[in-house]
């Protein structure tokens, strides 16, 4: 059987924000690396002699370009024999009978995946986000796939993801990672595997199920202090009071520290993983969901902030809008889960003409809405609503307008 220090090939399945830098961090430590994705557009995209990556990721393009071409990263269709095999697919949240659960179908179909190609001593590794007890049942259909126990004939492990867009590959070196395992042998091996790459971070080795909460946890607990100031500059709205100027007097308390309110809250990982503790626990998750309906409010609040807002300058005229930014934060590319396009979405309900500019995407138009360069919009809309604070914005607009660039929480005209 394989051991900890003979490892050497590691295949990733999903090559999306988490799995391709996963993958060029591991090829560029000297590991063979094969990448496998059923998206063939991305393998054929990595594939071209100029390669093609498919979100925007300062920092990567460089080392992403040097592993591929040293052939120690490869791109392939099928998955193949590997020693680690490491999972890094989509775990949206779905909305069924008016309930929200995790979309499971694909992990479970990257089990099945994985079990083509998995020969004992193998290990497995999850670090999709999920909720607690989906390891051990990822471990049970790879079992019913090869007639190999967990545990015994192959190690099973989950090790979260725990980066933010715009910064991975830093933070894949300089993050502490967890690691769960369900014995001492797959959490050595796993954390022999992770050290090579997370180099000024530490390594904390744990459970299986402690390590599938504390994902779950670290993003809830953000989501919760997002939601009370978002909740307070709704609060202030109807006041008339700043709250940036509240929350700036409140933190200045030795034992306060509120966050910043937004337009709500957008991605995979925070406007999503709360949901997967509520589904498992319904009956004592009531902070949780109702932290989740708030931030999930606030982009309609703030469109109606909007249009009122425009009735008052420009009565019941249908205008052009121009939506600065449809990424969910700053300097990235991610639409998912973005608020700005649920702001976007309300106010072409109300029947404005939408244009937007999205400078990290190059498609001409995004959900729908013309994306456009900045001169464009400013040229063409009657009425700007800055929904991130891309660098972009910042650098142009605060000579354009002579005043200081607010970001999304607030509207600016």
């Amino acid at each position: 059987m394989t051991n900890c220090t003979e490892d050497k090939t590691i295949t990733v399945v999903g090559l999306g924000y988490i799995g391709l830098p996963t993958a060029t961090l591991f090829a560029s430590v000297g590991y063979k690396v094969y990448g496998f994705d059923i998206n063939e557009k991305i393998i054929d995209g990595l594939k071209q002699k100029s390669p093609h990556i498919h979100f925007h990721e300062p920092d990567m393009r460089g080392l992403l370009y040097d592993v591929l071409e040293k052939g120690n990263l490869v791109p392939v269709t099928e998955v193949g024999h590997s020693d680690v095999f490491i999972i890094c697919v989509p775990t949206p949240a779905i909305e069924t009978d008016g309930k929200k659960k995790a979309e499971l179908s694909y992990v479970k179909a990257a089990s099945r995946t994985v079990a083509k190609a998995l020969q004992p001593g193998n290990l497995v590794i999850i670090e999709s986000t999920v909720p607690p007890g989906t390891t051990e049942e990822a471990g049970r259909i790879i079992s019913s796939e090869t007639g190999l126990a967990p545990h015994e004939d192959f190690d099973l492990a989950h090790c979260p993801e725990r980066v933010i867009p715009g910064k991975i590959l830093h933070e894949l070196r300089t993050n502490d990672r967890v690691v769960g395992a369900a014995n001492q042998k797959a959490s050595e091996r796993a954390r022999a595997l992770y050290s090579r790459i997370v180099t000024h971070g530490k390594i904390h080795e744990t459970n299986i199920l402690t390590a599938e909460l504390c994902k779950l946890v670290e993003n809830t607990y953000r989501d919760v202090n997002i939601a009370f100031a978002n909740e307070l500059s709704m609060i202030c709205g109807d006041l008339g009071i700043d709250v940036r100027r509240l929350i700036d007097l409140a933190n200045r308390h030795p034992r306060v520290n509120i966050l910043n309110p937004g337009p709500g809250v957008g991605g995979h990982c925070i406007a999503v993983d709360p949901w997967f503790i509520v589904e498992k626990f319904p009956e004592k998750t009531n902070l949780i969901r109702t932290a989740r309906k708030v931030n999930d409010k606030k982009p309609e609040w703030v469109a109606a902030q909007v249009k009122k807002d425009i009735q008052d300058r420009f009565g019941e005229k249908h205008i052009t809008i121009g939506i600065l930014g449809l990424a969910y934060k700053a300097d990235i590319d991610d639409i998912r889960e973005s608020p700005a396009l649920f702001i976007a979405r309300h106010l072409k309900n109300a029947g404005h003409n939408i244009i937007a500019c999205e400078p990290n995407r190059d498609e001409e138009t995004v959900e729908g809405y013309p994306n456009i360069q900045l001169e464009d919009v400013l040229e063409q809309a009657d009425y700007l609503v800055i929904t991130t604070g891309h660098r972009q914005f910042k650098d142009s607009l605060d000579s354009i307008l002579r005043k200081p660039l607010h970001d999304a929480a607030g509207v600016t005209a």
